[in-house]
């Protein structure tokens, strides 16, 4: 391992890290006897069914309230597939379509040897897991014959509401320089108990996350890196109450980065902590096994608390989510562990105290991509100012070897941003990118100095944070608004009702198979 640049003390990470794997023990001993609505209709997604009935409502829905309306869910939905498909010989999908027509009941048919029901599952469990597994191919063949571009990976958003006006938008990003498009999803989405099906051009404030979307998005960024000779990146946003189903989707269609944090649903959403932490198992998985880069999402906790008190609040989450996403199989080289620059600009010092923050997050994930997200908390509608905070924020990025740099808007609070406003931020950060590619390699830190005392002290608040979890528990940190200062009980929120109790015939393959136990 390197020296510290900052001095930090490599014993306390590593007591840090020891720290957060407890606490993130402790969960999966909660998460690993339960499962949830979402996660039975991302293995309906996963046996191939799709589509819609005639109400509009996606069939993994129908099926899986209609086992859950019985008062049968515990058995796991693959358990009422598997064996409907030895009593009748239909598909997934067909069984799915017969029971939205009410021709069918797959919970009163006759149960078969459990082993029967595994092995007529088979043939669909291998589908889905080919092509998932050839879309990772096709990314890392496109990536060795066409080529990236370098970190940090430009990032940027689209937000139209229409999906064919996201694709003219995505496309022209692209060839402004940009390396990843991340389509921001429409307002309230995360709360919905159901994914939209098909394409659509409607949303506000962003664009509905659905399978066909998705589609769209990636063949149009296709298309366009092959013109403009480099690959480009699809991200997404695969939290909330469809969390685990969102990231079925995006691995089958081909998504390369997926919004997918531990605790902002919670912490921001007001969904069950419960309902959450199990989502994000089962998606943490998919993602791993896709290849996909997860972003977490710890810089929102800063526009709820303040940036220089709480910043320790952030370094803390960041542990949790790297042990969470390992207990889930995810390698350390698709987490993009979130952080951001968030300090008032009054601050006397401010990029002082953000530079010893990125260069410490660094530090401490050294194999992770890391995701550094802009100011916003103080961009005022002032456009000259806002565009010198983005390039203070570039200059770090760069300065600390970020992997993933979500460019800031100049009008950031004034408007959706337009296509030249996109060109701007582009610009601006290849600007500061060129012409400070190598600081961090030649500036050293004043030993003691302000940039080395502010990172060693945000390490030991957050060690003594951890402490403090470990003691109670997630669940209990949480109930106490211990992190971003927002305070949800554990039996409280959205999404409650669809967590429940695995039981002994209870049968999920992926896990295993996407995370390459049995091999």
């Amino acid at each position: 391992m390197k020296a510290s640049k900052l001095g930090l003390d490599f014993q306390k990470v590593a007591h840090a890290k020891g720290l957060a794997k407890s606490i993130s023990d402790d969960v999966q001993s909660f998460v690993d006897n339960y499962s949830t609505v979402a996660v039975e209709r991302t293995l309906c997604r996963l046996m191939g069914i799709d589509d819609i009935d005639a109400n509009e409502v996606p069939l993994p829905n129908v099926l899986v309230d209609f086992i859950k309306e019985k008062g049968m869910l515990k058995h796991g939905v693959l358990f009422f597939i598997g064996n409907a498909i030895i009593e009748t010989g239909l598909s997934p999908q067909e069984i799915a379509e017969k029971t939205a027509l009410g021709e069918l009941d797959i919970t009163t048919m006759p149960i078969n040897d459990i082993e029967k029901i595994k092995q007529s599952l088979q043939p669909f469990v291998n589908s889905s897991i080919e092509k998932i597994s050839n879309n990772r191919k096709r990314r890392e063949n496109y990536i060795q014959t066409i080529g990236e571009g370098s970190k940090p990976y430009l990032y940027v958003i689209v937000a139209t509401g229409n999906i064919y006006e996201d694709v003219v938008q995505a496309q022209a990003a692209a060839r402004q320089g940009a390396d990843i498009i991340a389509v921001i999803r429409t307002t309230g989405q995360s709360l919905l108990d159901f994914v939209p099906y098909g394409a659509t051009t409607e949303g506000f404030g962003g664009t509905f996350a659905t399978q066909e979307n998705f589609r769209i998005m990636r063949s149009a960024l296709d298309e366009v890196g092959e013109e403009v000779g480099r690959y480009i990146r699809l991200c997404n946003y695969c939290s909330g109450l469809c969390m685990p189903e969102i990231a079925v989707m995006g691995a089958l269609e081909g998504l390369d980065v997926m919004l997918n944090d531990a605790l902002y649903g919670i912490l921001f959403r007001d969904i069950n902590m419960q309902r959450t932490l199990v989502d994000q198992y089962f998606s943490r998985i998919i993602n791993g096994f896709a290849g996909v880069i997860i972003n977490t999402g710890e810089d929102n906790y800063l526009t709820t608390a303040d940036a220089f008190d709480e910043a320790h609040t952030v370094l803390a989450s960041d542990l949790i989510n790297e042990q969470l996403a390992f207990a889930a199989g995810l390698p350390e080289e698709q987490m993009g562990l979130g952080h951001a620059f968030e300090m008032t600009p009054d601050l006397e010092n401010g990029f002082l105290y953000e530079l010893a923050q990125a260069q410490m997050t660094r530090e401490i994930f050294p194999n992770a991509p890391l995701k550094y997200m802009p100011p916003t908390k103080f961009m005022t509608g002032n456009i000259f100012r806002g565009h010198v905070q983005d390039a203070l924020f570039n200059a770090i990025s760069i300065w600390t070897g970020q992997g993933l740099q979500l460019l800031g808007m100049m009008t950031e609070a004034i408007h959706t941003p337009f296509m030249s406003d996109r060109y701007l931020s582009i610009e601006n950060a290849k600007y500061v990118f060129n012409n400070m590619k190598n600081i961090g390699d030649e500036v050293e830190y004043k030993k003691d100095g302000i940039i080395q005392q502010r990172a060693q002290k945000v390490l030991n608040d957050a060690t003594d944070l951890l402490e403090k979890i470990e003691k109670e528990s997630l669940f209990e940190a949480l109930e106490k608004g211990l992190f971003a200062d927002i305070k949800r009980p554990k039996n409280g929120g959205k999404g409650l009702a669809g967590v429940f109790e695995k039981d002994v015939q209870y049968y999920n393959p992926f896990i295993t198979l996407m995370k390459g136990e049995n091999k």
